[in-house]
Protein backbone atom coordinates (compact mmCIF):
# COMPACT_ATOMS: atom_id res chain seq x y z
CA UNK A 1 0.00 0.00 0.00
CA UNK A 2 1.03 3.59 -0.54
CA UNK A 3 1.79 5.91 2.35
CA UNK A 4 0.18 9.28 2.98
CA UNK A 5 2.10 11.85 5.02
CA UNK A 6 -0.33 13.73 7.27
CA UNK A 7 0.79 17.31 7.93
CA UNK A 8 -0.33 19.64 10.69
CA UNK A 9 -2.82 21.85 8.82
CA UNK A 10 -3.18 25.61 8.99
CA UNK A 11 -5.50 26.55 11.84
CA UNK A 12 -5.70 30.31 11.48
CA UNK A 13 -3.85 33.31 10.12
CA UNK A 14 -1.87 33.88 13.32
CA UNK A 15 -1.35 30.25 14.38
CA UNK A 16 2.01 28.71 13.50
CA UNK A 17 2.29 25.84 16.00
CA UNK A 18 0.17 23.54 18.11
CA UNK A 19 0.60 21.09 20.97
CA UNK A 20 -0.41 17.46 20.50
CA UNK A 21 -2.91 16.91 23.32
CA UNK A 22 -4.16 13.38 22.66
CA UNK A 23 -3.91 10.72 19.97
CA UNK A 24 -7.38 9.39 19.18
CA UNK A 25 -5.98 6.61 16.96
CA UNK A 26 -3.05 4.30 17.59
CA UNK A 27 -0.74 2.62 15.06
CA UNK A 28 -2.65 -0.20 13.41
CA UNK A 29 -6.07 1.39 13.95
CA UNK A 30 -8.46 1.69 11.05
CA UNK A 31 -9.20 5.31 9.93
CA UNK A 32 -12.05 6.53 7.76
CA UNK A 33 -11.87 9.68 5.67
CA UNK A 34 -12.62 12.83 7.74
CA UNK A 35 -12.37 10.84 10.97
CA UNK A 36 -10.42 12.67 13.73
CA UNK A 37 -6.97 11.23 14.37
CA UNK A 38 -5.69 13.45 17.16
CA UNK A 39 -6.50 16.47 19.28
CA UNK A 40 -4.22 19.51 19.12
CA UNK A 41 -4.20 22.73 21.13
CA UNK A 42 -3.12 26.25 20.27
CA UNK A 43 -2.79 29.09 22.74
CA UNK A 44 -6.56 29.59 22.50
CA UNK A 45 -8.54 26.50 21.62
CA UNK A 46 -8.40 22.74 21.24
CA UNK A 47 -9.42 21.16 17.95
CA UNK A 48 -9.35 17.83 16.11
CA UNK A 49 -7.20 16.96 13.10
CA UNK A 50 -9.18 14.75 10.68
CA UNK A 51 -7.74 12.31 8.18
CA UNK A 52 -8.15 13.34 4.51
CA UNK A 53 -7.85 9.69 3.44
CA UNK A 54 -9.09 6.26 4.46
CA UNK A 55 -6.60 3.67 5.58
CA UNK A 56 -4.60 2.45 8.56
CA UNK A 57 -2.51 4.59 10.90
CA UNK A 58 1.08 3.50 10.37
CA UNK A 59 3.15 5.80 12.54
CA UNK A 60 2.82 8.68 15.02
CA UNK A 61 5.68 11.16 14.63
CA UNK A 62 4.90 13.37 17.63
CA UNK A 63 4.18 12.30 21.19
CA UNK A 64 1.44 13.75 23.33
CA UNK A 65 2.32 17.18 24.81
CA UNK A 66 4.95 17.81 22.12
CA UNK A 67 4.85 20.92 19.92
CA UNK A 68 4.50 20.70 16.12
CA UNK A 69 4.79 23.47 13.56
CA UNK A 70 2.23 24.05 10.83
CA UNK A 71 3.35 21.90 7.88
CA UNK A 72 5.21 19.33 9.98
CA UNK A 73 4.45 15.69 9.16
CA UNK A 74 2.75 14.37 12.28
CA UNK A 75 1.70 10.89 11.16
CA UNK A 76 1.83 8.45 8.26
CA UNK A 77 -1.18 6.51 6.96
CA UNK A 78 -1.32 3.44 4.73
CA UNK A 79 -3.90 4.40 2.11
CA UNK A 80 -6.58 1.99 0.96
CA UNK A 81 -6.63 0.96 -2.68
CA UNK A 82 -3.22 2.42 -3.60
CA UNK A 83 -0.20 0.47 -4.82
CA UNK A 84 3.47 1.11 -4.26
CA UNK A 85 5.59 2.47 -1.41
CA UNK A 86 5.84 6.10 -2.52
CA UNK A 87 4.02 8.80 -0.53
CA UNK A 88 0.61 9.55 -1.97
CA UNK A 89 -0.15 13.10 -3.06
CA UNK A 90 -3.71 13.93 -2.06
CA UNK A 91 -5.28 17.20 -3.16
CA UNK A 92 -5.71 19.33 -0.06
CA UNK A 93 -8.82 21.38 0.54
CA UNK A 94 -8.16 24.95 1.57
CA UNK A 95 -10.20 24.78 4.77
CA UNK A 96 -9.22 28.29 5.76
CA UNK A 97 -10.79 29.68 2.60
CA UNK A 98 -13.99 27.71 3.16
CA UNK A 99 -14.31 28.74 6.79
CA UNK A 100 -13.29 32.32 6.15
CA UNK A 101 -16.20 32.77 3.74
CA UNK A 102 -18.50 32.64 6.76
CA UNK A 103 -16.63 35.36 8.63
CA UNK A 104 -17.73 38.93 7.87
CA UNK A 105 -14.90 41.28 6.95
CA UNK A 106 -12.40 38.56 6.09
CA UNK A 107 -11.59 40.43 2.88
CA UNK A 108 -10.02 43.14 5.02
CA UNK A 109 -7.40 40.79 6.46
CA UNK A 110 -3.87 41.28 5.20
CA UNK A 111 -2.84 37.78 4.14
CA UNK A 112 0.80 37.24 3.26
CA UNK A 113 1.19 34.46 0.69
CA UNK A 114 4.99 34.69 0.48
CA UNK A 115 6.51 31.24 1.11
CA UNK A 116 8.13 30.98 4.53
CA UNK A 117 11.27 29.52 3.02
CA UNK A 118 11.75 32.61 0.88
CA UNK A 119 11.40 34.84 3.91
CA UNK A 120 13.85 32.93 6.05
CA UNK A 121 16.72 33.05 3.58
CA UNK A 122 17.74 36.52 4.71
CA UNK A 123 18.00 37.22 8.42
CA UNK A 124 16.90 40.81 7.91
CA UNK A 125 13.58 39.61 6.46
CA UNK A 126 13.19 36.56 8.67
CA UNK A 127 9.63 35.39 9.32
CA UNK A 128 8.33 35.51 12.90
CA UNK A 129 4.89 34.35 13.96
CA UNK A 130 2.62 36.79 15.84
CA UNK A 131 3.07 34.69 18.99
CA UNK A 132 6.86 35.01 18.81
CA UNK A 133 6.56 38.74 18.12
CA UNK A 134 4.26 39.22 21.10
CA UNK A 135 6.64 37.41 23.45
CA UNK A 136 9.57 39.42 22.10
CA UNK A 137 7.69 42.70 22.58
CA UNK A 138 6.67 41.81 26.14
CA UNK A 139 10.19 40.75 27.09
CA UNK A 140 12.01 43.62 25.33
CA UNK A 141 13.80 41.41 22.81
CA UNK A 142 15.08 43.50 19.90
CA UNK A 143 14.88 42.54 16.24
CA UNK A 144 18.64 42.01 16.23
CA UNK A 145 18.32 39.57 19.12
CA UNK A 146 15.53 37.70 17.35
CA UNK A 147 17.68 37.43 14.23
CA UNK A 148 20.42 35.82 16.31
CA UNK A 149 18.21 33.09 17.82
CA UNK A 150 18.66 29.70 16.07
CA UNK A 151 15.31 28.49 14.74
CA UNK A 152 14.32 24.87 15.27
CA UNK A 153 10.95 25.11 13.56
CA UNK A 154 9.83 24.37 10.03
CA UNK A 155 12.28 25.84 7.48
CA UNK A 156 14.39 27.21 10.33
CA UNK A 157 11.64 29.34 11.86
CA UNK A 158 12.00 30.61 15.42
CA UNK A 159 9.36 28.95 17.59
CA UNK A 160 7.88 29.92 20.93
CA UNK A 161 10.14 27.34 22.59
CA UNK A 162 13.23 28.87 20.94
CA UNK A 163 12.36 32.27 22.42
CA UNK A 164 11.73 30.75 25.86
CA UNK A 165 15.08 28.96 25.66
CA UNK A 166 16.73 32.22 24.72
CA UNK A 167 15.12 34.08 27.64
CA UNK A 168 16.24 31.37 30.06
CA UNK A 169 19.76 31.57 28.62
CA UNK A 170 19.71 35.38 28.79
CA UNK A 171 19.29 35.17 32.56
CA UNK A 172 22.37 32.92 32.70
CA UNK A 173 25.56 35.03 33.06
CA UNK A 174 27.74 32.71 31.00
CA UNK A 175 28.52 35.18 28.25
CA UNK A 176 27.17 37.66 25.73
CA UNK A 177 24.06 36.98 23.67
CA UNK A 178 25.92 35.74 20.61
CA UNK A 179 24.62 33.28 18.08
CA UNK A 180 27.25 30.72 19.12
CA UNK A 181 26.41 30.97 22.82
CA UNK A 182 22.68 30.76 22.15
CA UNK A 183 23.17 27.73 19.95
CA UNK A 184 25.43 26.14 22.54
CA UNK A 185 22.81 26.80 25.19
CA UNK A 186 19.92 25.42 23.15
CA UNK A 187 21.92 22.26 22.55
CA UNK A 188 22.76 21.84 26.24
CA UNK A 189 19.54 22.61 28.08
CA UNK A 190 17.30 19.67 28.74
CA UNK A 191 14.05 21.36 27.82
CA UNK A 192 15.11 22.57 24.36
CA UNK A 193 12.76 21.51 21.53
CA UNK A 194 14.59 19.41 18.92
CA UNK A 195 14.15 20.31 15.24
CA UNK A 196 11.61 18.27 13.27
CA UNK A 197 13.11 15.19 11.65
CA UNK A 198 11.92 12.40 9.39
CA UNK A 199 13.62 9.56 11.20
CA UNK A 200 11.89 6.89 13.21
CA UNK A 201 12.32 8.64 16.57
CA UNK A 202 9.46 10.39 18.31
CA UNK A 203 9.54 14.04 19.30
CA UNK A 204 9.49 14.19 23.09
CA UNK A 205 7.64 16.95 24.86
CA UNK A 206 9.42 19.61 26.89
CA UNK A 207 8.54 21.59 30.00
CA UNK A 208 8.13 25.28 29.25
CA UNK A 209 10.05 27.73 31.46
CA UNK A 210 7.89 30.51 32.83
CA UNK A 211 8.09 34.02 31.39
CA UNK A 212 8.31 36.59 34.15
CA UNK A 213 8.89 40.31 34.25
CA UNK A 214 12.15 41.48 35.86
CA UNK A 215 12.99 41.79 38.66
CA UNK A 216 11.67 38.36 39.63
CA UNK A 217 9.87 38.35 42.96
CA UNK A 218 9.85 35.16 44.99
CA UNK A 219 6.25 34.15 45.69
CA UNK A 220 5.24 33.72 49.30
CA UNK A 221 5.61 30.22 50.64
CA UNK A 222 2.36 28.27 50.84
CA UNK A 223 1.75 26.13 53.89
CA UNK A 224 0.34 22.74 52.90
CA UNK A 225 -1.31 20.53 55.51
CA UNK A 226 -1.54 16.76 55.12
CA UNK A 227 -5.33 17.06 54.82
CA UNK A 228 -5.11 19.53 51.91
CA UNK A 229 -5.84 18.40 48.36
CA UNK A 230 -3.35 19.45 45.68
CA UNK A 231 -4.90 20.04 42.24
CA UNK A 232 -2.55 20.54 39.30
CA UNK A 233 -3.67 23.25 36.86
CA UNK A 234 -4.53 21.95 33.41
CA UNK A 235 -3.04 23.54 30.29
CA UNK A 236 -5.89 25.99 29.72
CA UNK A 237 -5.97 27.12 33.35
CA UNK A 238 -2.22 27.83 33.25
CA UNK A 239 -2.71 29.92 30.10
CA UNK A 240 -5.57 31.84 31.71
CA UNK A 241 -3.55 32.47 34.87
CA UNK A 242 -0.57 33.74 32.89
CA UNK A 243 -2.79 35.95 30.71
CA UNK A 244 -4.55 37.50 33.72
CA UNK A 245 -1.30 38.25 35.59
CA UNK A 246 0.23 39.88 32.51
CA UNK A 247 -2.89 41.99 31.97
CA UNK A 248 -2.78 43.42 35.48
CA UNK A 249 0.95 44.06 35.11
CA UNK A 250 0.43 45.77 31.75
CA UNK A 251 -2.66 47.95 32.24
CA UNK A 252 -3.57 50.23 35.17
CA UNK A 253 -7.18 49.13 35.66
CA UNK A 254 -9.93 51.65 36.43
CA UNK A 255 -13.61 50.74 36.81
CA UNK A 256 -16.81 52.71 36.23
CA UNK A 257 -20.34 51.58 37.09
CA UNK A 258 -23.76 52.55 35.76
CA UNK A 259 -27.21 51.32 36.79
CA UNK A 260 -29.65 50.90 33.90
CA UNK A 261 -33.44 50.56 33.82
CA UNK A 262 -34.04 47.80 31.25
CA UNK A 263 -37.74 47.28 31.89
CA UNK A 264 -38.75 48.02 28.29
CA UNK A 265 -36.07 45.64 27.00
CA UNK A 266 -37.11 42.78 29.30
CA UNK A 267 -40.80 43.20 28.48
CA UNK A 268 -40.03 43.30 24.74
CA UNK A 269 -38.00 40.09 24.89
CA UNK A 270 -40.69 38.30 26.92
CA UNK A 271 -43.21 39.31 24.26
CA UNK A 272 -41.04 38.30 21.28
CA UNK A 273 -39.14 35.21 22.42
CA UNK A 274 -41.89 32.67 21.74
CA UNK A 275 -42.52 33.78 18.15
CA UNK A 276 -38.79 34.18 17.52
CA UNK A 277 -37.98 30.65 18.70
CA UNK A 278 -40.80 29.21 16.60
CA UNK A 279 -39.61 31.09 13.50
CA UNK A 280 -35.83 30.71 13.85
CA UNK A 281 -35.64 27.40 15.69
CA UNK A 282 -33.50 28.84 18.48
CA UNK A 283 -33.84 31.15 21.45
CA UNK A 284 -33.03 34.84 21.54
CA UNK A 285 -31.08 35.66 24.70
CA UNK A 286 -30.08 39.01 26.17
CA UNK A 287 -26.43 38.59 25.13
CA UNK A 288 -26.87 39.62 21.46
CA UNK A 289 -28.87 42.66 22.64
CA UNK A 290 -25.99 43.66 24.93
CA UNK A 291 -23.50 43.15 22.08
CA UNK A 292 -25.58 45.35 19.77
CA UNK A 293 -25.59 48.15 22.36
CA UNK A 294 -21.82 47.82 22.88
CA UNK A 295 -21.21 47.90 19.12
CA UNK A 296 -23.21 51.11 18.76
CA UNK A 297 -21.36 52.71 21.67
CA UNK A 298 -17.99 51.73 20.17
CA UNK A 299 -18.97 53.49 16.95
CA UNK A 300 -19.81 56.57 19.04
CA UNK A 301 -16.55 56.34 21.03
CA UNK A 302 -13.94 54.75 18.71
CA UNK A 303 -11.07 55.53 21.10
CA UNK A 304 -12.33 52.70 23.31
CA UNK A 305 -11.89 50.30 20.39
CA UNK A 306 -8.10 50.53 20.45
CA UNK A 307 -4.90 48.72 21.45
CA UNK A 308 -1.60 50.06 22.80
CA UNK A 309 1.73 49.38 21.09
CA UNK A 310 4.44 51.06 23.14
CA UNK A 311 3.68 54.78 22.78
CA UNK A 312 1.31 54.22 19.87
CA UNK A 313 -2.48 53.97 20.05
CA UNK A 314 -3.82 51.61 17.39
CA UNK A 315 -7.41 52.54 16.56
CA UNK A 316 -9.10 49.42 15.24
CA UNK A 317 -11.07 49.59 12.02
CA UNK A 318 -13.28 46.60 12.81
CA UNK A 319 -15.51 46.12 15.84
CA UNK A 320 -14.97 42.52 16.94
CA UNK A 321 -16.73 41.66 20.20
CA UNK A 322 -15.49 38.79 22.32
CA UNK A 323 -17.96 37.13 24.67
CA UNK A 324 -16.52 35.37 27.69
CA UNK A 325 -17.95 31.86 27.99
CA UNK A 326 -17.60 29.47 30.91
CA UNK A 327 -16.77 25.91 29.87
CA UNK A 328 -18.10 22.77 31.62
CA UNK A 329 -14.56 22.22 32.93
CA UNK A 330 -14.75 25.53 34.78
CA UNK A 331 -12.25 27.22 32.46
CA UNK A 332 -12.96 30.34 30.45
CA UNK A 333 -12.78 31.01 26.73
CA UNK A 334 -13.59 34.11 24.67
CA UNK A 335 -14.95 33.42 21.16
CA UNK A 336 -15.19 36.53 18.98
CA UNK A 337 -18.04 37.87 16.81
CA UNK A 338 -16.31 39.59 13.89
CA UNK A 339 -17.70 42.90 12.61
CA UNK A 340 -20.49 42.81 15.18
CA UNK A 341 -21.64 46.32 14.27
CA UNK A 342 -22.53 45.14 10.76
CA UNK A 343 -24.82 42.31 11.88
CA UNK A 344 -28.56 42.53 12.48
CA UNK A 345 -30.00 41.44 15.81
CA UNK A 346 -30.97 38.12 14.22
CA UNK A 347 -27.42 37.71 12.88
CA UNK A 348 -25.95 38.52 16.30
CA UNK A 349 -28.31 36.05 17.99
CA UNK A 350 -27.34 33.24 15.61
CA UNK A 351 -23.63 34.05 15.97
CA UNK A 352 -23.88 34.06 19.79
CA UNK A 353 -25.77 30.74 19.89
CA UNK A 354 -23.39 29.12 17.40
CA UNK A 355 -20.23 30.16 19.24
CA UNK A 356 -21.67 29.25 22.65
CA UNK A 357 -22.73 25.78 21.46
CA UNK A 358 -19.39 25.09 19.79
CA UNK A 359 -17.51 26.35 22.85
CA UNK A 360 -19.41 23.94 25.11
CA UNK A 361 -18.79 21.02 22.73
CA UNK A 362 -15.09 21.92 22.20
CA UNK A 363 -15.62 22.60 18.48
CA UNK A 364 -14.25 26.14 18.22
CA UNK A 365 -11.70 26.87 15.51
CA UNK A 366 -8.55 28.88 16.39
CA UNK A 367 -9.80 31.79 14.28
CA UNK A 368 -12.95 31.94 16.44
CA UNK A 369 -10.94 33.38 19.32
CA UNK A 370 -8.69 35.75 17.36
CA UNK A 371 -8.76 39.50 16.63
CA UNK A 372 -11.15 40.64 19.36
CA UNK A 373 -11.20 44.39 19.99
CA UNK A 374 -13.56 44.51 23.01
CA UNK A 375 -14.89 41.90 25.45
CA UNK A 376 -18.29 41.42 27.09
CA UNK A 377 -18.73 39.13 30.08
CA UNK A 378 -22.15 38.26 31.50
CA UNK A 379 -21.64 37.82 35.23
CA UNK A 380 -25.38 38.15 35.74
CA UNK A 381 -25.72 34.55 34.58
CA UNK A 382 -24.25 33.57 37.95
CA UNK A 383 -26.48 35.89 39.98
CA UNK A 384 -23.79 38.59 40.39
CA UNK A 385 -24.92 42.22 40.36
CA UNK A 386 -21.58 43.81 39.39
CA UNK A 387 -17.87 43.06 39.10
CA UNK A 388 -14.43 44.36 38.19
CA UNK A 389 -13.31 42.19 35.25
CA UNK A 390 -9.69 42.00 34.08
CA UNK A 391 -8.97 43.42 30.62
CA UNK A 392 -8.43 40.87 27.86
CA UNK A 393 -5.10 42.03 26.40
CA UNK A 394 -4.29 43.61 23.98
CA UNK A 395 -7.70 45.27 24.28
CA UNK A 396 -8.18 48.29 26.55
CA UNK A 397 -11.67 47.69 27.98
CA UNK A 398 -14.06 44.96 29.10
CA UNK A 399 -17.72 45.28 30.11
CA UNK A 400 -19.43 43.11 32.71
CA UNK A 401 -23.25 42.99 32.72
CA UNK A 402 -24.85 42.05 36.03
CA UNK A 403 -28.05 40.19 36.83
CA UNK A 404 -31.37 41.89 36.14
CA UNK A 405 -33.45 42.30 39.30
CA UNK A 406 -36.80 43.89 40.11
CA UNK A 407 -36.46 46.96 42.31
CA UNK A 408 -38.61 49.83 43.48
CA UNK A 409 -37.50 52.90 41.57
CA UNK A 410 -38.50 56.52 41.12
CA UNK A 411 -40.31 57.06 37.79
CA UNK A 412 -40.57 60.57 36.41
CA UNK A 413 -43.91 61.29 34.70
CA UNK A 414 -45.66 64.38 33.40
CA UNK A 415 -47.85 64.25 36.50
CA UNK A 416 -44.90 64.06 38.90
CA UNK A 417 -42.62 61.43 40.39
CA UNK A 418 -43.91 58.05 41.45
CA UNK A 419 -42.56 54.74 42.77
CA UNK A 420 -42.76 51.70 40.50
CA UNK A 421 -41.32 48.21 40.14
CA UNK A 422 -38.60 48.25 37.46
CA UNK A 423 -36.10 45.78 36.00
CA UNK A 424 -32.67 47.18 36.94
CA UNK A 425 -29.11 46.05 36.21
CA UNK A 426 -25.54 47.26 36.73
CA UNK A 427 -22.95 47.68 33.98
CA UNK A 428 -19.30 47.47 35.10
CA UNK A 429 -16.56 48.73 32.78
CA UNK A 430 -12.86 48.05 33.42
CA UNK A 431 -10.53 50.08 31.21
CA UNK A 432 -6.85 50.79 30.65
CA UNK A 433 -6.14 54.16 32.27
CA UNK A 434 -3.05 54.64 30.09
CA UNK A 435 -5.27 55.57 27.15
CA UNK A 436 -8.86 55.68 28.45
CA UNK A 437 -9.50 58.48 30.95
CA UNK A 438 -12.37 58.53 33.41
CA UNK A 439 -14.41 60.91 31.27
CA UNK A 440 -14.17 58.69 28.19
CA UNK A 441 -14.74 55.46 30.10
CA UNK A 442 -17.66 56.91 32.05
CA UNK A 443 -19.35 58.37 28.96
CA UNK A 444 -18.90 55.11 27.06
CA UNK A 445 -20.54 52.87 29.67
CA UNK A 446 -23.33 55.44 30.12
CA UNK A 447 -23.94 55.37 26.37
CA UNK A 448 -24.29 51.57 26.47
CA UNK A 449 -26.84 51.99 29.28
CA UNK A 450 -28.72 54.62 27.25
CA UNK A 451 -29.08 52.25 24.29
CA UNK A 452 -30.48 49.56 26.59
CA UNK A 453 -32.83 51.90 28.47
CA UNK A 454 -34.23 53.49 25.32
CA UNK A 455 -35.18 50.18 23.75
CA UNK A 456 -37.99 50.36 21.21
CA UNK A 457 -40.84 48.29 22.63
CA UNK A 458 -42.36 47.95 19.13
CA UNK A 459 -39.21 46.74 17.41
CA UNK A 460 -39.60 43.86 14.97
CA UNK A 461 -36.97 41.17 14.34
Amino acid sequence: MATYNLQLPRMGESVSEATVVKWLKQPGDRIEEDEPILEVATDKVDSDVPSPVSGTLKEQLFTENSVAQVGDIIATIEVDGADGNEPVEVAEVDTDAVEAADIPGVDQLDIDDTPASAKDKDATTRFYSPLVKNIAAEEGITTQELDSIPGTGHDGRVTKQDVLDYLAWKNNPDGPATYENIQRFTEEVTFSQPPPTRDDTMHESAPVPAITNKPVETPAAVAINPQDEIIEMDRMRRLIADHMVKSVQTSPHVCSFVEADVTNLVNWRNKMKGAYEKREGEKITLTPIFIEAVSKALRDFPLVNVSVNGTQIIKKRNINIGMAAALPSGNLIVPVIKNADQLSLVGLSKAVNDLANRARSNKLRPDDTQDGTFTLTNIGAFGNIMGTPIINQPQVAILAVGTITKKPAVIETEHGDMIGIRHMMYLSLSYDHRVVDGALGGRFVKRVADYLENWDSNREV
